[in-house]
């Protein structure tokens, strides 16, 4: 995927999705480029990190010629090479906090990894901007969810954005220094504590728009494992077990987890091997037989899923998955699916330093 459009040390974004009905859908999405170097990183050859910088490039380079000039990355790119500034070219306007915070904590990541100091500055401009621009006071504070590709910001909070920030932000702290953004991963902490449903033993996905009120009906899978991943919280920890027992899916002959309770008629697979991940973190009695199932099934979708190559993940084991929030996925083969699926396989943790 990465080699579509160039070879080599050309600096370049790698395209999502391929094949199937968003064949079509040539975007690269920031979100799914920071996990592509973060399985690079966790694979860990000297081509890997190799191939890991020039996205990480890539990043630098569509943070410098951002319309803005501030400090912000778009939700998705054109994955042509970038080889000027025209070259740069946004898709999607939207700037999202969880994709910017995960491409800081890519960032991060690099730094740590070559000490180039280039990536950590354009991590610090991203949290900067983060900071600067979605920090909330409403309710239990946090982060907002960024500002839509018309520029009109987004009022609601999500809990999965806030983990993101955190981890994010505590990997800013470490790597730079400065105290200050232990004290903004804090704020974001503050936020995730309390969406957490104690009687349920699964996080609420956010708020509403007016910044105070749970979202209780969205029950989504990603904001129970990744809590996991990035807190090891004793008390959060029954969260990966509420997807497992309340997500499941068994159906066409594939098994693993949907995205969310209001649709399991087919398998998410990227959630499937994120929530293997947690489990194999989390370590208690079951969790290991558990995640390597979960392994297993992905590994069979590889091979025997809709439109599967043999080599990368599909994002779903069936066209039309239902999301519960509007979107759905697709039997389309997917860059983040496929690294959620080695950082699983190298029980690798992209929310923490030096755990890839």
């Amino acid at each position: 995927m990465m080699d579509k459009y160039a070879k080599g040390s050309t600096t370049r974004l790698v395209q999502s999705f391929d094949g199937g009905p968003l064949k079509g859908f040539t975007d690269a999405v920031t979100y799914d480029d920071a996990l592509f170097v973060d399985a690079m990183l966790a694979q860990g050859s000297a081509d890997d990190i190799a191939r890991a910088k020039v996205v990480g490039n890539a990043f630098l380079y569509v943070q410098k010629y951002d319309t803005a000039g501030d400090g912000r990355l778009r939700a998705s790119y054109a994955p042509r090479p970038l080889r000027k500034p025209s070259d740069v070219i946004a898709r999607d306007d939207t700037s999202d906090v969880g994709n910017m915070a995960w491409v800081g904590q890519a960032l991060v990541q690099l730094y740590a990894k070559s000490s180039d100091v280039s990536y950590l500055n354009s991590a610090l401009a991203i949290g900067t901007w983060l900071q600067n621009n979605t920090y909330d006071t409403r309710g239990a504070g946090g982060y907002t969810g960024g500002y839509t590709s018309r520029g009109t910001k987004i009022e609601w909070k999500s809990t999965e954005h806030n983990i993101d920030v955190y981890a994010f932000f505590t990997m800013l702290a470490t790597e730079s220094g400065d105290t200050a953004w232990s004290e903004r991963a804090a704020w974001a902490e503050q936020f995730v504590a309390a969406m957490w449903d104690a009687n349920d033993g699964r996080f609420y996905v956010g708020t509403l728009d007016d910044g105070k009120t749970p979202n209780k009906p969205f029950k989504p899978e990603d904001v129970n494992s990744w809590s996991y991943l990035a807190f090891q919280n004793p008390a959060w920890a029954a969260a990966p077990s509420w997807d497992v027992t309340n997500l499941a899916v068994s159906k066409d002959g594939f098994s693993g987890v949907s995205f969310c309770s209001g649709d399991r008629s087919g398998v998410w697979f990227e959630g499937t091997s994120h929530l293997a991940d947690a489990l194999e973190l989390r370590n208690a009695s079951g969790d290991d037989r558990q995640a390597q199932q979960y392994i297993g099934d992905v590994a069979y979708a590889q091979i025997h899923g809709l439109n599967a190559d043999g080599l990368g993940v599909i994002a779903a084991s069936k066209n039309g998955l239902s999301d519960c929030d509007g979107d759905k996925y697709y039997a389309s083969l997917h860059v983040g699916a496929t690294a959620w699926y080695i950082l699983a396989v190298r029980q690798g943790n992209p929310f923490l330093l030096a755990k890839l």
